[in-house]
């Protein structure tokens, strides 16, 4: 009676709503890996990043969410450098790509935020977030040390919330954001 009908129009109303979660990903997810595809950057510039006299560490992040690109905002703002302590690259980048690489981990990979320190170190998930934290100003480094005290596994259980529903929390733009402005423009790699 009235309790299957409700059961049936709920188990509808939550099939298409994962239906319409997993369409936009997967449209934001082609969109970025068409954009990727088209790139045509050689790996062996990696170590270059790194040894050209700039050895700041890059964050790599989603460039077509709209949640990372406020989260490279504030990093810019927040950053405890006035030089700029970290650098940025959209994942779907020729450098994000290549940088993946080098770290091992798949050039499609953009589920993640991967912070790389070094040419073959990086961190992902919540570790790359608290580590992040080291650079910008304070209280962000003690906040980020103390997160760092809680088991790796928890904070990647948070961090999977968020970035699971990263494009329905703030949407998604059509391309990879570039320098928010000049004065920035250096510490973007593409």
């Amino acid at each position: 009676g009235t309790t299957t009908t409700t059961t049936t129009t709920m188990m509808r109303m939550t099939t298409a709503t994962t239906m319409t979660r997993q369409t936009r990903h997967a449209r934001a997810t082609h969109r970025a890996s068409a954009s990727a595809r088209a790139s045509t950057s050689s790996d062996a510039n990696v170590a270059t990043w790194f040894s050209t006299g700039d050895t700041r560490p890059v964050i790599l992040y989603d460039g077509v969410c709209n949640l990372c690109n406020g989260g490279v905002n504030f990093a810019i703002d927040m950053d405890a450098k006035e030089s700029g302590s970290v650098r940025f690259a959209a994942l779907q980048s020729d450098v994000g790509r290549a940088l993946l690489r080098n770290c091992g981990r798949s050039a499609d990979d953009i589920s993640s935020i991967v912070f790389v320190v070094s040419p073959t170190r990086a961190y992902v998930k919540s570790e790359a977030v608290l580590r992040i934290a080291e650079y910008m100003k304070p209280p962000l480094p003690t906040l980020g040390g103390i997160g760092l005290m809680f088991p790796t596994p928890l904070g990647d259980f948070v961090y999977d919330l968020v970035a699971d529903n990263r494009y329905n929390i703030l949407g998604v733009r059509d391309e990879c954001r570039l320098g928010r402005d000049d004065e920035f423009k250096d510490r973007f790699l593409y």
